[in-house]
């Protein structure tokens, strides 16, 4: 791995912003993978509109999928800072932890909705939406908070660092 550098290239930056919107997008409005999924339960068949809807968000998860894999490699190649020296040790292995889980749940997430939609792999359906979409609401939350702490009660620079570099 690369050295710890001053803050994040503008790259990761970039990734990371359109990781979240992507994520928020797929979280939030589900309703067209939920009625095409609703609707091959019932009937065996959807409308193009169901199709087309289940598609947009079906693309959304490929695209954070690609996105997280080239944050890797990014990760991988470039580093990342390091912890705020006023953060406990305690806390600075639960953001490492975290961030590990997070990546994890990233990559799990698209993978089983493309298990699911593509390969008809229900049970990996059931799993990614009611068991994994969970854990990611609490971890993003988990992250959010941290961010906020790092901005106000630590004074870090994190914040900044993922936001103007």
């Amino acid at each position: 791995m690369a050295s710890s550098p001053q803050s994040y290239s503008l790259a990761q930056r970039i990734l990371h912003w359109l990781t979240a919107l992507l994520v928020f997008f797929n979280l939030l409005l589900p309703d067209g993978m939920n009625a095409w999924n609703r609707s091959m339960r019932l009937s065996g068949s959807a409308t193009a509109d169901q199709i087309a809807s289940a598609n947009i968000h079906a693309w959304a998860g490929i695209a954070i999928l690609v996105a997280v894999a080239l944050r890797l490699v990014l990760r991988a190649t470039q580093g990342v800072p390091a912890h705020s020296p006023d953060e406990p040790p305690l806390l600075r292995a639960a953001a490492s932890i975290a961030h590990g889980l997070l990546y994890l749940l990233l990559l799990a997430m698209p993978l089983s909705g493309i298990a699911a939609y593509y390969f008809g792999a229900s049970a990996a359906g059931s799993v990614h939406a009611e068991i994994l979409k969970v854990i990611l609401w609490a971890l993003i939350g988990l992250h959010v908070l941290g961010a906020l702490a790092h901005q106000f009660y630590w004074k870090s620079d994190r914040l900044r660092r993922m936001t103007v570099g």
